[in-house]
């Protein structure tokens, strides 16, 4: 993972076009890992994820588009924001960002 990523305050995961995750960063690693556990990198994504979101994320990696949700856990609402990633302009996988956002979160209207 990119130096610039290790430290944000974003979590950020990066897997392959067959779902193997490939990379975590500092925040992603807190955030995914549990007690005991050394790593999620040569793991599947898909195995980290229950229905309806495997059968999602599956056909993202398929059929590659972007997706973006918020969620609420523990008393914390986050935005994710999955989207292929791309090298030379060939598809090589998804990268899922997820960043904690208040949850009254004020919304602007940008005229052009």
């Amino acid at each position: 993972m990119d130096k610039i990523f290790e430290e944000m305050n974003v979590a950020v995961t990066v897997c392959g076009t067959d779902g193997e995750i490939l990379e975590m960063n500092g925040k992603s690693r807190k955030t995914f890992l549990r007690p005991g556990m050394e790593s999620l990198v040569g793991k599947n994504v898909l195995d980290c994820h229950p229905e309806p979101a495997r059968t999602k994320l599956k056909g993202m990696l398929e059929q590659p588009q972007s997706n973006a949700y918020t969620i609420e856990k523990n008393g914390v609402k986050k935005l994710i924001y999955q989207t292929p990633w791309y090298e030379n302009g060939v598809f090589r996988g998804l990268v899922e960002f997820s960043m904690e956002i208040p949850f009254d979160m004020p919304h602007y209207v940008r005229k052009s």
